[in-house]
């Protein structure tokens, strides 16, 4: 089994619920994905850090920084960033907080990242995309390159349309489609 496989598998075991669900929204779903069960586990940091910036490479390969809103990217961020620097070729992370610091330097954006840099936006389950573009417009103000966005877990619910309207490339390492096939469960059941 590869790793991609591995991280698929992990995501299934530890990440996907069947049930009866409330989504933020106010949808309901007879499944729910909260991917942090898996991208905090100590095997999920190091798979997703293989997976993730192997994808990286491919498709965003001028990347220098990653990161989103906290909670749900950071994990991500760090385990890309943590898996570049063992590869000898470092990517940087950083975190955006839901609100400015409130003393201090009253950052929102932490971790260093300088103005003018390449970034691509982590999200750990992208549902309508509320919460990368909003890291967008917190990244566009601070005046970062944004080269696109990274999802673990694209549910199919309308973000990747919203990325695409914002004018951003959406890559996803798995489908909400796919991890159902893959725990014998469809959307309808």
């Amino acid at each position: 089994m590869n790793h991609r496989q591995r991280l698929r598998s992990l995501l299934v075991e530890r990440s996907l619920s069947i049930g009866d669900f409330t989504l933020a929204s106010g949808a309901r779903s007879s499944w729910y994905i909260d991917a942090r069960l898996t991208t905090m586990s100590s095997e999920g940091q190091f798979l997703v850090g293989i997976v993730a910036l192997q994808a990286l490479r491919e498709h965003f390969p001028a990347a220098r920084w990653v990161g989103g809103l906290t909670l749900g990217a950071d994990p991500i961020a760090y385990a890309i960033a943590h898996r570049s620097w063992i590869e000898g070729a470092p990517i940087e992370g950083f975190t955006i907080r839901k609100q400015p610091k409130d003393h201090g330097t009253g950052r929102r954006i932490e971790g260093g990242l300088p103005s003018g840099t390449p970034v691509v936006v982590i999200e750990d389950t992208l549902t309508r995309g509320g919460s990368a573009m909003e890291a967008v417009g917190v990244l566009e103000e601070h005046g970062a390159q944004i080269l696109g966005v990274l999802t673990v877990v694209d549910r199919g619910a309308g973000g990747r349309e919203r990325i695409a309207e914002g004018g951003y490339p959406l890559i996803s390492l798995f489908t909400a489609a796919e991890l159902l096939a893959a725990a014998g469960h469809t959307p309808g059941d």
